[in-house]
């Protein structure tokens, strides 16, 4: 099991164990290992272990990558991963650690394949939006369409946040209906949902609300060079909507050029009509220079990405 939806793997992970795992007899026949417990001689013991009292046996390995293994140790795990017993289940989980498997390692590879991958990718807004809904519904609060894209934006449309928000909003709101007021009060936006926030801000001429979104990220300990990343991303995404706009193209083809949902991809496409194409070169430029500024001068940081937003203001007004 592996992918950025952690919600879903854990989920599933809990079902699997539920499956095949009896509870008064847990103790004998679970088997978890990690960084700190992790060895063959134990993996190899766990997985021949007999059932007690029970059917089945499942073996759970968290973060281990057996292709980053020594070559002995890939030979051995290669012969265990080939030969497991019917009676047990074997589950290797990657939360913080990518799961990219060797294919040159032939024997090991073709172990593993005798097995099923599972990805849990981000879900479509499609199904997020369902989602969200069904889960306000339980709470008894009503939410329309566009406050749970909006949410899903702001908090990076992962389920392990959003079941955190929706959870905080809920408790906060006294009434049967979900505002936006009430998602802004309580909820903390991903960083580069504040960027678009501020590169919003900017395009409308609200400058000094676009300093104070940028003074807020600092406040939350955000590091420079994070957030000027953020704004160079955001800028760049920009200039290609601004570019597709006037080649007569719509939100779909933003969407295939950076992988991005509908939500995202029509705000941005909204935004680039703001901003001239000038523009959009001069704020690359000066995202550079300030890149430049940050990693060789001795001026502070902070200082430097705020006269940024005061000269993307003042080429803004241009």
């Amino acid at each position: 099991f592996h992918g950025e939806e952690v919600f879903l793997l854990d989920h599933y992970r809990s079902q699997l164990k539920k499956l095949l795992i009896d509870e008064l007899t847990e103790s004998f026949n679970y088997h978890k290992l990690n960084n700190e417990t992790f060895d063959l001689q134990t993996f190899s013991d766990a997985v021949e272990n007999l059932p007690m009292m029970a059917e089945h046996t499942m073996v759970e390995v968290d973060e281990i990558d057996p292709f980053k293994l020594s070559d002995s140790d890939r030979e051995k795990i290669a012969q265990i991963l080939s030969d497991i017993p019917d009676y047990c289940t074997v589950l290797f989980t990657y939360e913080t650690v990518s799961w990219k498997p060797d294919k040159r390692y032939k024997k090991l590879w073709e172990a593993v394949e005798g097995g099923l991958t599972v990805e849990f990718a981000k879900q479509n807004l499609r199904d997020l939006i369902a989602w969200v809904t069904r889960h306000f519904t339980s709470r008894g609060k009503n939410i329309s369409t566009d406050l749970c894209a909006y949410l899903i934006d702001i908090t990076g449309g992962t389920m392990t946040a959003l079941s955190a928000e929706i959870a905080k909003i809920c408790a906060y709101s006294g009434a049967d209906t979900i505002k936006r007021t009430d998602i802004d009060a309580v909820t903390e936006p991903v960083l580069e949902a504040v960027v678009f926030q501020m590169t919003d801000l900017l395009g409308k001429g609200n400058y000094g609300a676009a300093l104070e979104k940028l003074q807020s990220l600092l406040k939350l300990q955000q590091e420079p060079l994070g957030i000027l990343g953020a704004i160079g991303k955001h800028f760049r995404q920009i200039a290609a909507a601004r570019t597709l706009l006037d080649h007569g193209k719509t939100a779909s083809e933003l969407m295939k050029l950076y992988s991005m949902s509908d939500y995202p991809a029509r705000k941005t496409m909204e935004a680039a009509h703001r901003f001239r194409p000038e523009f959009l070169a001069k704020a690359a430029q000066l995202v550079l220079e300030t890149d430049a500024k940050i990693k060789t001068s001795v001026d502070d940081p902070e200082r430097l990405l705020e006269l940024l937003i005061l000269q993307l203001a003042q080429e803004a007004m241009a």
